[in-house]
């Protein structure tokens, strides 16, 4: 038998709906609220409980945690966007100031990167054919 449980914080205890069988349970914490699922449904249906599996479970959360889960998502996605740009910009420094007959090390020094940095940006920079 396939269950899922939806779980959500009531008081001291996570709330444990069974909607296969639509019956509640509770544990103390997560992992004994799955336990509990299991358990509920084998005894609702008197079957062993080695033939319930747990295939599913959404806990539910207060309104301003999601809030908070869906901002922090948010700022993850700009600031990979914001690297994203900032490797670009890296890049095309190097490239510049390479076009402009400074070696790999002075390049190097003069951003402060290592020289095996600046030699990385430079072989992105061209298509990955080495440039030295």
């Amino acid at each position: 038998m396939k269950i899922t449980a939806t779980m959500s914080r009531d008081g001291r205890f996570w709330l444990v709906h069974v909607p296969e069988i639509d019956q509640y349970t509770q544990g103390r914490n997560l992992k004994e609220a799955a336990e509990m699922a299991r358990d509920l449904t084998a005894t609702w249906l008197d079957i062993p409980l080695d033939q319930v599996d747990l295939v599913g479970t959404t806990i539910e959360l207060p309104a301003p945690v999601r809030v908070h889960l869906d901002n922090a998502e948010e700022q993850r996605r700009v600031a990979e966007q914001a690297n994203r740009v900032a490797a670009r910009e890296s890049r095309a420094a190097v490239a510049d100031l390479r076009a402009a007959g400074l070696t790999v090390r002075d390049i190097g020094a003069a951003i402060g990167l290592s020289h095996q940095r600046v030699q990385q940006l430079l072989t992105s920079e061209i298509g990955g054919a080495s440039s030295r």
